[in-house]
């Protein structure tokens, strides 16, 4: 696929994921994760997505970061961090790990699955029940519980990057106005970003890839400038209302690209 029509693809995607979702907190990285994981290995699409996912929270921080509810942050951001080490490192460890699951019809192999496309594919899969379903999509905890919430949106940001529906669902219920809502979202978002990003890093500088040999780099920056655009378009224009067609589209895109990746077509 030419490159240009790549950028394009992920520019559109970015732009439009975050304008839609300014509001709700979530929906950017699960929507960018399977946009990359069409062009890049499902590890470095992991790590593209991160990118793109942290330089828009740095942005709605610029925005509306005043806002954040200091409480809020504390009691769910922190056990977030620890967790996404956690995360972060088993990505890692998975993704060294070279075996793989061969299938083979005719004695031909028609698919090879590593341990890094089986988890992801199966969290994808997950992740998009949990959009579809309206069990899961009514689901709100008590504030009591944030520090279960940050434990698991941050393993599961830091592993795959699905931890804004998650997040969200723990923040609902937290008392927080439209405004503190974003703003707590956004710096705790952030601040897990940062946390897995930096251990991202520290695993490629471990098996000796150099940040030059990040292959999607051009893709990040296209998404990154993309998403920004829609941070600003979405916080002039957008709601709320939006969502229920913005999660149709997330899971849709999901469990279809966690399928792809789980029966090895990409």
């Amino acid at each position: 696929m030419p490159d240009l029509l790549q950028a394009g693809i992920v520019a559109l995607a970015a732009f439009l994921a975050a304008g839609l979702t300014m509001y709700s907190g979530f929906g950017l990285g699960t929507l960018m994760l399977p946009v990359f994981a069409l062009f890049v290995p499902v590890e470095m699409a992991v790590v593209a997505t991160a990118l793109v996912h942290g330089a828009n929270n740095l942005f709605k921080i610029i925005l509306l970061g005043r806002h954040a509810d200091r409480d809020v942050v504390l009691k769910f951001g922190l056990p977030a961090i620890v967790a996404a080490v956690l995360g972060a490192m088993a990505l890692g460890w998975l993704a060294g790990d070279d075996s793989a699951l061969t299938v083979h019809v005719n004695d031909e192999t028609v698919a090879e699955v590593t341990p890094v496309k089986l988890i992801i594919g199966l969290l994808m899969i997950g992740f998009a029940l949990f959009e579809l379903l309206p069990r899961f999509q009514r689901l709100e905890f008590d504030r009591r519980y944030l520090p279960l919430g940050g434990l698991l949106s941050g393993f599961f940001g830091g592993l795959s990057g699905h931890q804004g529906a998650l997040r969200s669902a723990f923040l609902a219920k937290s008392g927080l106005t439209t405004q503190r809502f974003v703003g707590s979202n956004a710096v705790i978002g952030f601040l897990v970003d940062l946390t897995r990003i930096g251990v991202y890093v520290l695993l490629f500088a471990a098996a000796g890839m150099a940040a030059d040999g990040f292959a999607a780099w051009p893709l990040v920056i296209v998404g990154a400038a993309a998403a920004f655009c829609g941070v600003l378009i979405g916080k002039r224009y957008l709601h709320k209302v939006t969502m229920q067609s913005v999660r149709m589209l997330v899971a849709v895109l999901l469990f279809g690209v966690g399928l792809a990746v789980l029966t090895g077509i990409i």
